[in-house]
């Protein structure tokens, strides 16, 4: 599988700067070989939480949350339990971690392998906390449709995100004569982990995460523009999940990709980890710790949908974000974008040129989607954490340290085997190995 490196070693172990563009997940023990490169760079990439050395974290590999026994919901996943499960949805992602406190990057999300602005997809849009800078969502929500890779990044580098759409766009054939392009940002503040006004994301890392994108498996966890974001109280990060109706319901897949950076009590498929592992927000009501923070939610299914039906199927994957134990506070950005990658309901060039007639899944077919979007965008958070790794900021003239811990797989067991009769656990299936 292609794991396409662009100059980050130099960036750390030198004085340059340095990123990495990713198409593919790794194998699962990838970050702990990542773990050891980065840490002898004075950067610590760990794996564990609260309780074992450094060196035990880092014989410990990440996992998803299938792997230790939680399943959300009642419908299968897709073969990768991914965003990718939709056939011609790609996913690229640029890493940069360099020096002491930079801890950033950009996950980009192509709705197919054409030219998304001249065969626009329909899409909608929910806002549950509108504490954010999404660019491109009143268009979104006004004509119902994307026209561009949908890129997440940091909060300061919404601008430089959109320049490297621009520049993309503009520069693909057929589209020599285009003036206007809605171009489509979401973010969330990683300033915790990440000088984030530095500013380092530039246009080209934008567009090398999109020629990164590929299909298959994702990286998730701390990487793209998971990189610096917490979730929680641990380290947050990418995560994907994905579900299949059956036959009988119309087949159909939905998959979801999040970008986690918010607050709250982590509880996972019912089962209160945030309490049993004492870390949640308002902790004794004495504690000002903040559940601020951000989640971006990107919905993908083949289902033929318009972007009404759309707009209703994000609003149900908020459902999984709250499932999760999210506050939904006052400074947390927490949106969903929805979009079909159905050929039928594709708005191409010569369907926006005069009348067109798409299909359209009936208001009734729609409630096992939305158990369906629900159910993935839970576990796409799980597994956001699950996978993150630890991530810590030196100190500098301009900040005090930080540092993002990874949430703790063996504590978590523990709590799901103290709250769950065996009886009732899920094992874990076989996973296919990951090339």
């Amino acid at each position: 599988m292609p794991f396409n490196l662009r100059g980050i070693w130099g960036g750390i172990f030198g004085k340059g700067a340095g990123s990495t563009a990713l198409g593919h997940r790794p194998g699962q023990r990838r970050p702990v070989a990542l773990a050891g490169l980065l840490g002898a760079a004075g950067i610590a990439i760990g794996i564990g939480g609260i309780g074992p050395s450094a060196a035990q974290v880092a014989d410990q590999p990440r996992a998803h949350a299938r792997d230790i026994g939680i399943a959300p919901g009642v419908l299968e996943p897709g073969p990768l339990n991914s965003i990718t499960d939709l056939d011609g949805v790609r996913v690229g992602q640029v890493t940069r971690i360099e020096g002491t406190d930079v801890r950033t990057g950009v996950t980009v999300i192509l709705p197919h392998g054409g030219n998304i602005f001249q065969d626009k997809v329909p899409a909608g849009i929910v806002v549950a906390n509108g504490f954010g800078k999404f660019a491109g969502a009143t268009q979104i929500a006004e004509l119902g449709e994307i026209e561009t890779p949908i890129v997440l990044t940091n909060t300061l580098s919404v601008a430089p995100a959109i320049d490297g759409i621009l520049d993309w766009t503009l520069t693909q054939p057929g589209n020599e004569n285009v003036r206007s392009v809605n171009a489509v940002v979401g973010e969330t503040n990683d300033g915790v982990l990440n000088d984030i006004r530095k500013r380092v994301i530039g246009r080209s890392d934008v567009i090398a995460a999109i020629e990164a994108a590929t299909g298959g498996p994702v990286a998730e966890g701390s990487v793209g523009a998971g990189t610096g974001t917490m979730a929680f109280g641990w380290k947050g990060g990418i995560g994907t999940s994905s579900r299949i109706l059956p036959q009988a319901l119309g087949g159909y897949r939905v998959g979801v990709l999040v970008q986690t950076n918010f607050g709250g009590t982590l509880t996972m498929d019912g089962v209160p980890v945030g309490k049993a592992l004492g870390r949640y927000y308002l902790r004794e009501h004495g504690e000002r710790a903040s559940a601020d923070g951000s989640i971006i939610l990107v919905v993908a299914t083949d289902a033929p949908l318009g972007d009404r039906n759309l707009t209703r199927l994000a609003h149900r994957a908020i459902a999984g974000l709250a499932r999760t134990g999210a506050a939904f506070s006052n400074g947390s950005g927490d949106y969903a974008v929805a979009f079909s990658t159905a050929d039928g309901v594709r708005r191409t060039a010569a369907r926006r040129a005069g009348v067109a007639v798409y299909p359209e899944l009936a208001n009734d077919a729609m409630s096992p989607l939305f158990v369906a979007v629900s159910e993935a965008a839970e576990e796409a958070i799980y597994n956001s954490l699950l996978m993150a790794t630890t991530v810590e900021r030196q100190a500098t003239a301009e900040a005090g340290a930080a540092r993002g811990e990874a949430l703790d797989i063996a504590a978590v067991r523990e709590v799901i085997a103290r709250y769950r009769p065996a009886a009732t656990r899920r094992p874990a299936p076989a996973r296919e190995k990951v090339r």
